[in-house]
């Protein structure tokens, strides 16, 4: 039977906290077969998963750094000023997981290292067919074509998790699986025999009536022109910000409330593409891929509604799950995150009183995957990627 369980820890050793976090997460289960473990960058990442190791032994410890904290039941937000660990194990006698995990500095082409995982994980796990599911985790660079990759092997197959996070968007973030950690690349933990896997992909953002077609960009994630324009002035002419609020790394933070949504071919999905920098020629960074001749909404959210957005996702992903659930992964953008601020206890309490008894770990991270009905998966920024395991 599928059971999971959820640690975490604040411990001032980074090898004790994932001891701590491992040994509470492992309470009660008899054939844990992964765990998912998030930590705090400021912690020494090695140590943080030697010490949960002590208490999993022989069990793939699979994450990465999440920005500023975790929630989890019972504890609530865990992290703010100090480092945290954050570890959910996953346990069943049938099911089979393999992990796999590619480091760019020895590979460099990213679709050919996403092939490679899942060869790796196949091999590992004895296995010819394609898993049931997979879990997936990446530097916030290259997620699209590592996800490429994998397809060319196994096909779509859906997929759930998020990017590597810091505190501070410095490039401090750290992925990791077994004894392995890296700053740029990808880890992916493949699933057989599983319990149901249910997720839900979405910004719980409002269209407005500004969008235009993207007439230029440049290489995969600048925007240089939308309807002939200048991507930057186009933004300023819809959303009313000042020449500061859109210049450099400002508009990072202001466009949490109001970024911009790209929907998939057949509209059930709007992912989000949350604009990270305007440029001095006034093109915009953004956080995902993009290509010309295709259109970009305008979309928007108040504080609040990010808050309410969390509890009513859960809900909603509760409600299209084929069984009782047993466990929720939580993928949170880390932008969002900054937006809500000191506000972030409201979605832990909201969270605890959805979730009721069922075991539960969010993460903050800096893009989040996920897939609509027809699996096609797709990575978004500014996002939630709710999951729910039931048998």
């Amino acid at each position: 039977m599928f059971k999971a369980n959820v640690g975490s820890s604040t411990a001032a050793s980074a090898r004790e906290a994932g001891k701590e976090a491992a040994t509470a997460a492992a309470a009660g289960l008899d054939a844990v077969k992964v765990a998912m473990v998030y930590c705090s960058c400021d912690y020494d990442v090695d140590e943080v998963v030697a010490g949960a190791a002590e208490s999993l032994p022989g069990v793939p410890l699979i994450g990465n750094t999440s920005f500023t904290g975790v929630v989890v039941p019972g504890a609530g937000y865990v992290g703010g000023d100090e480092p945290f660990v954050g570890i959910m194990a996953l346990s069943d006698d049938a099911m089979t997981v393999s992990v796999a995990a590619a480091d760019r500095s020895e590979n460099d082409d990213a679709i050919d290292a996403g092939a490679a995982m899942v060869e790796a994980a196949l091999d590992s796990a004895e296995m010819d067919v394609a898993p049931d599911f997979f879990y997936m985790a990446a530097s916030p660079a290259e997620e699209e074509l590592y996800l490429k990759g994998m397809a060319r092997v196994i096909g779509r197959v859906p997929f759930f998790g998020g990017s590597a996070a810091d505190n501070t968007i410095e490039g401090n973030w750290k992925l990791y699986v077994n004894g392995e950690s890296f700053a740029d690349g990808c880890v992916a933990a493949y699933f057989w025999n599983a319990p149901a896997m249910t997720n839900l992909f979405t910004g719980a953002y409002r269209e407005t009536d500004d969008f235009g077609v993207i007439t230029k960009i440049a290489g995969l994630r600048t925007i240089v022109e939308i309807d002939g324009v200048p991507a930057a002035k186009k933004y300023q002419e819809w959303s009313g910000c000042t020449d500061e609020e859109i210049s450099g790394a400002n508009l990072l933070a202001y466009s949490v409330c109001s970024p911009l949504g790209v929907k998939d071919r057949l509209g059930d999905l709007t992912a989000i593409r949350h604009p990270m920098n305007g440029n001095e020629d006034f093109s915009i960074n953004v956080g995902n891929n993009l290509a010309e001749k295709t259109c970009v909404i305008r979309m928007e959210a108040t504080v609040d509604e990010l808050i309410q957005s969390v509890p009513d996702t859960l809900q909603s992903l509760i409600d299209r799950m084929p069984g009782e659930p047993r466990a929720f992964h939580l993928v949170h953008c880390g932008g969002r995150r900054a937006g809500i601020d000191a506000r972030i206890g409201e979605v832990a309490d909201a969270v605890a009183k959805v979730a009721g008894d069922v075991p539960y770990l969010m993460e903050f991270t800096f893009g989040e995957y996920g897939f609509e009905s027809d699996s096609n998966n797709t990575c978004g920024g500014l996002m939630l990627s709710f999951t729910g395991f039931s048998e």
